[in-house]
């Protein structure tokens, strides 16, 4: 309970300092994952969106399905563990109330 105005503002001013620094943390997640053959390295951000894509030669003696298997499953990882980063951060969050 707050009991004056500078209070509440205070209070008020701090939670949207937090939330703004959730919001800049949860930009700044970059997750990458390579494939297990080397062949692919995806990067994707804290929505789970493609940032980054590297191929090494080894795509050449992928056929198109294993091609397309191999980038499907890497990105899927990767943003696996970017919203596995964001969790922990909105968890953090909210652990440490309003």
């Amino acid at each position: 309970m707050v009991e004056t105005m500078d209070e509440l503002i205070a209070k008020v001013q701090g939670q949207l300092y937090r939330l703004q620094d959730l919001t800049d943390a949860t930009n700044s997640i970059r997750a990458q994952e390579t494939s297990p053959d080397g062949a692919v390295t995806a990067t994707v951000d804290g929505a789970g969106a493609l940032v980054g894509l590297a191929f090494t030669r080894a795509i050449a003696k992928l056929s198109p399905e294993d091609f397309e298997r191999v980038l499907t499953q890497t990105a899927q990882t990767a943003a696996h563990r970017a919203f596995g980063e964001r969790a922990e951060l909105v968890t953090a969050y909210n652990r440490t109330g309003m």
